[in-house]
């Protein structure tokens, strides 16, 4: 779920060529109206009454605009109505029609049949050209709330100018609505006897651009959260008491626990296991918080159908848990790039369960398939959350184990073609993923693997791609290791003075650690900086009467931040290149101060980096 929804939020987001270079403000398109009103009843049920008038601006923006799509739960709402229409500049209307608005499931699986609620009515304007205007309004009526006599709702501008848009909230009299509001003010209105009605208007104007790496908009950006929940306490024990029955193990869950975990007395050993087991054997389904509603089903079926959504795997997970005598609690977080949590509790960030086992300190994310039971996936650290079952906050860690270790050699011969072997160790937290990585990997692709590297190198041969222990015979925690060895045409072109790179990354490595955090000449908003623990080696057997003209000058950086060491030597035949890097910060996230500080160290590892051995064949 985390991947799928970052990559939605970078591309709704980003809109790729559309944002102009000194601005996160697409202008290809002009929101001229956006009404947004709620009537809630003090079930917590409510009647939602949308208006979206836009304006088609550019060529570039019809194909993403002339569809529109409205999102709503089959078990938990009705779309009562839907009418929409295009206004030609000369103020013709062209409506569209019933057969104009289609219906689909999002993001479910026709073999999963416990996620087919969530559906998309998708409304097609006809004959969309630019200069256009299209007018959407609908009514969807949610008769059964998320949570019983509560009622929350989060919004995030999006990046276009928005000259009119407003939400409304219309509650019961009894009904105290809270707010957290970034970029949207409250608006005086009216209301209605027994009723209270809260009003915001969202304040245009230009967006950030959106830099490299940084966290998500969610956390700097124009946003409005809205809640009828007192705390974050609150909202955890509405959600726990509606989920912890799913979490109860059963005779089957009972016995699973027990053959999992047989030979295992060490409580992190076991429950690390059953995490794995969870991430290998039960199947992901994409259904988020919020409009997929947040009960989960109860362990005993997803053991038996071997599918389920973040809070099925977390429930199941738990029941395998208890089952051992390993107490845990399910842990709401965001699941993307967001690590501030509003002043008030929505789903509209913590869209991710996973499980917390208090006595051992340990966060699990059973549904992170690439990740070993025991590690997060990066996106999940230092991050807070909050524990269902007792409303506290905790804080996943900044820093998990992650190394890597890479051994390049190209033995060139004298007609400047070359045999390569590079070795690549991955240990930590980031070993499962290339393991697994490979695992995914069909044979007939990985025959072509060294080619298609090769190409990204500019340079042309074939090899023998070595998989090496892709099942670890001692769980997934232990180290993993692949290489892959060929030969090359036309290396170097000899004879004459011919500049030898000095960096070379295979399938990720040191390098691109470092060009990664210095993607940005200067940073704006705060960027998610991970630890870096990783060494490299290349080595150049020369041919026969080769000289070398030029060998850069070793680096050392040890700024308190960075550890950096680069050396470089001729042994012989062979020219040596060693770099060492290691990085770690205090928190998950750097600051624009962070980076001011760090980027003189970058431009220097950058520099040498890039450096060059000169060497000249006879």
């Amino acid at each position: 779920m985390p991947v799928r929804l970052a990559l939605f939020l970078i591309l709704l987001f980003a809109c790729g060529g559309l944002l102009a270079s000194d601005s996160g403000t697409d202008r290809s398109v002009v929101v001229d109206r956006h009404w947004q009103h709620f009537t809630v009843a003090e079930d917590g049920s409510y009647v939602l009454d949308v208006e979206l008038v836009k304006t088609i601006a550019t060529a570039s923006a019809v194909e993403q605009h002339a569809e529109q799509y409205v999102s709503y739960n089959g078990s938990l709402d009705t779309v009562v109505a839907i009418e929409a229409w295009t206004t030609k500049p000369d103020g013709r209307r062209v409506p569209v029609g019933p057969q104009q608005i289609r219906e689909q499931q999002e993001a479910a699986s026709s073999d999963a049949p416990m996620f087919q609620d969530t559906r998309l009515k998708i409304v097609i304007f006809p004959g969309v050209q630019a200069g256009d205007t299209l007018t959407l309004r609908y009514s969807v009526r949610r008769h059964t709330p998320l949570f019983p006599g509560q009622f929350e709702d989060f919004t995030v501008g999006r990046p276009w100018r928005q000259k009119d848009f407003r939400l409304t909230y219309d509650l019961p009299a009894s009904m105290q609505l809270q707010a957290d509001a970034v970029g949207f003010v409250p608006q005086a209105t009216e209301s209605a006897p027994g009723r209270r009605r809260y009003s915001w208007r969202y304040v245009d104007g230009d967006n950030e651009r959106i830099e490299q790496g940084s966290v998500s908009v969610l956390d700097y950006g124009r946003r409005l959260a809205v809640s009828t929940f007192p705390d974050y306490a609150a909202f955890a024990r509405a959600y726990h008491a509606r989920a912890a029955a799913a979490a109860l193990p059963d005779a089957a869950i009972t016995t699973l626990a027990g053959e999992i975990t047989r030979g295992l007395d060490d409580p992190h050993a076991r429950a690390s296991a059953l995490s794995d087991w969870v991430r290998r054997n039960i199947r992901y389904v994409a259904v988020y918080l919020g409009p997929g509603g947040v009960v989960p089903h109860p362990a005993g079926s997803v053991l038996v159908n071997r599918y389920g959504d973040c809070k099925d795997h977390a429930a199941l997970l738990q029941a395998l848990l208890a089952a051992s005598g390993i107490p845990s609690s399910a842990a709401l977080v965001n699941g993307d790039d967001a690590y501030r949590l509003p002043g008030v509790p929505t789903l509209g960030v913590l869209n991710h369960v996973i499980v917390y086992v208090p006595q051992l300190q340990l966060f699990l994310d059973p549904t992170a398939a690439t990740v070993a039971g025991g590690f997060l996936p990066p996106a999940l650290l230092g991050k807070p959350v909050l524990l269902a079952d007792s409303g506290q906050f905790a804080v996943t860690p900044a820093y998990q184990p992650a190394r890597s270790r890479t051994a390049t050699r190209f033995d060139i011969a004298r007609d400047g073609s070359s045999r390569f072997h590079v070795r690549r160790t991955s240990g930590g937290a980031i070993a499962e993923p290339y393991r697994q990585a490979v695992r995914a990997t069909p044979q007939a692709d990985r025959e072509g693997f060294v080619r298609r590297m090769l190409a990204g190198l500019g340079q042309t041969g074939e090899g023998l791609f070595e998989p090496g222990e892709t099942e670890s015979a001692n769980g997934a925690r232990e180290d993993y290791t692949l290489a892959f060895s060929g030969a090359t045409d036309g290396f170097l072109r000899l004879p004459g003075p011919v500049a030898l790179a000095t960096t070379y990354n295979f399938w990720g490595g040191l390098g691109d650690a470092v060009f990664e955090l210095g993607r940005e000449p200067e940073r704006r908003q705060e960027f998610v900086c991970p630890a870096v623990d990783a060494e490299d080696e290349l080595r150049y057997a020369l041919p026969p009467r080769t000289r070398v003209l030029a060998l850069p000058k070793g680096l050392q950086v040890d700024d308190g931040r960075f550890f950096y060491r680069s050396q470089y030597a001729r042994q012989g035949n062979t020219v040596l290149v060693k770099r060492r890097l290691q990085f770690r910060h205090t928190a998950a996230t750097c600051t624009p101060e962070d980076y001011r500080q760090m980027r003189p160290a970058l431009e220097r590892m950058m520099t040498d980096l890039r450096g060059q051995v000169v060497v000249q064949g006879r």
